[in-house]
């Protein structure tokens, strides 16, 4: 069996090591690549101020590109008996290069490390998830611009209540992103701190230079605090919780509302037929299990702030091993949230529109809020122009006048796509990912000689 970092003279019951671990080294296979790009930064740092000879780090940085490597192509393992990743890292170091590779931890905890860790990996997802969003309301804004004035009931209560638009319906779920957008850049300037050189919470006797791991890691600053450094694990897991469920409950929505007004009941759209399944008794049977899933999924997601939350809010200053079962719920929750906007994006391109549905004479009494404008319009009362309409819906006489004249902003006839489009690229601008993916090639990639 390996040896533990922690590891004094003596051996932990075998039973109490599987409880302990957990699933943790499961969940590190997560963390792999991110665990080597916050020791190339560490060990660079240790030569500047020097802990580290320029050999010995040319020699570990070398090593510490070939596993990154390995994490890149999925052949990176945490071997049997390795309890983490931080320890697998050193491992394969000391292996390759002895005694060498044990100098990599001077100056650092293991606490310090996986929220370096957390930290590299949660923004990269977050730069993932942007890249799902923006799909997805690209293909949303395309809709609603090519179904601009295709008519639609628009529902209060479920009842039928005045004239909508698919250039609205897409629309607003496109506005919608927009707004979670906001969310996701403040989790991510949250996330883009560095940690690295709190060690274990409390600081270190070694004069660490934190300021260059922040440049070198492409951070927009440390968290200065020692002690916050090491609050902040859990707050920003709850914090971009928030922020994904927020895009998790406008794909929710948005399935719901697929699902009815593909029924029969309402014939709006039709979904494309991959997207649907089949019955083992009734052979008519097209269901939108796709979207189904989706609202399960995202409905999941938007359990998982108070998930953290109850795991994270009574617990005092310091480190303590209930963070790391947070892990467990907060890593594999980017994938799945992923596979939602890309199931739904792909959807919403081959969703079909029915662009006859007001020739249905049910659908007339929408109309009537227009007929009580015109009248108002025209200089009668709005209270009497209102009992006028209704009593010639109730007499069965009224005649709907389908045709729209709404130029108000973001009316039927003014969609202000455009403003929306300009609203999500202003704060997709403002994440700066150049800056991130500059400095991290910058570490991955050594200047030729």
């Amino acid at each position: 069996m390996a040896t533990k970092l922690w590891e004094k003279n003596f051996q932990v019951n075998a039973e109490i090591e599987r409880f302990t671990v957990g699933r943790d080294r499961e969940m590190d296979l997560y963390l792999a690549k991110y665990d080597v790009l916050g020791s190339m930064a560490h060990i660079t740092m240790l030569q500047s101020i020097g802990l580290l000879e320029r050999d010995e780090l040319l020699q570990l940085l070398q090593a510490l590109r070939h596993i990154y490597r390995s994490c890149e192509q999925g052949q990176f393992v945490i071997e049997e008996g390795v309890e983490d990743v931080h320890s697998q890292v050193e491992l394969m170091l000391t292996r390759k290069l002895g005694d060498m590779g044990k100098k990599i931890h001077s100056g650092r905890s293991r606490n310090d490390q996986v929220l370096v860790d957390l930290k590299l990996f949660t923004r990269r997802q977050l730069l993932e998830i942007t890249e799902g969003v923006k799909l997805l309301f690209d293909e949303l804004v395309q809709k609603s611009d090519l179904y601009k004035d295709v008519l639609m009931p628009g529902y209060t209560h479920l009842q039928i209540a005045m004239p909508s638009s698919f250039g609205l319906w897409f629309g607003a779920y496109a506005e919608s992103l927009a707004d979670d957008m906001l969310f996701l850049q403040a989790a991510y300037r949250l996330t883009n701190r560095n940690p690295l050189g709190s060690a274990a919470g409390y600081g270190s006797s070694f004069p660490l230079d934190r300021t260059l791991t922040t440049q070198l890691l492409g951070f927009d600053s440390m968290d200065y605090n020692v002690v916050y450094a090491q609050m902040g694990r859990g707050k920003m897991e709850r914090n971009v919780a928030f922020a994904l469920a927020s895009v998790a409950g406008t794909l929710a929505k948005l399935a719901f509302d697929a699902c009815l007004f593909n029924s029969q009941n309402f014939g709006f759209v039709r979904l494309p037929k991959e997207c649907t399944t089949g019955s083992s008794i009734m052979p008519h049977k097209k269901n939108p299990d796709v979207f189904e899933l989706i609202r399960a999924k995202s409905n999941k997601l938007q359990g998982l702030p108070q998930q953290v939350m109850l795991i994270m809010n009574n617990l005092p200053t310091g480190y303590f091993r209930d963070l790391q079962v947070i892990k467990e719920i907060f890593l594999p929750a980017f994938d799945e949230l992923k596979d939602c906007l890309r199931m739904t994006a792909y959807i919403i391109n081959k969703m079909e529109v029915n662009e006859h549905i007001l020739d249905n004479p049910m659908y007339d009494p929408m109309f009537s809020v227009e007929a009580v404008n015109r009248l108002a319009a025209a200089g009668m009362p709005f209270r009497d122009a209102y009992k006028q309409v209704g009593l010639d819906i109730e007499a069965g006489t009224f005649k709907a006048d389908k045709h729209i004249h709404h130029t108000h902003e973001g009316s039927i006839g003014n969609l202000c796509n455009d403003r929306i489009r300009a609203l999500m690229d202003s704060t997709l601008a403002e994440f700066h990912f150049d800056r991130v993916a500059a400095a991290e090639q910058a570490l991955l990639n050594p200047p030729r000689p």
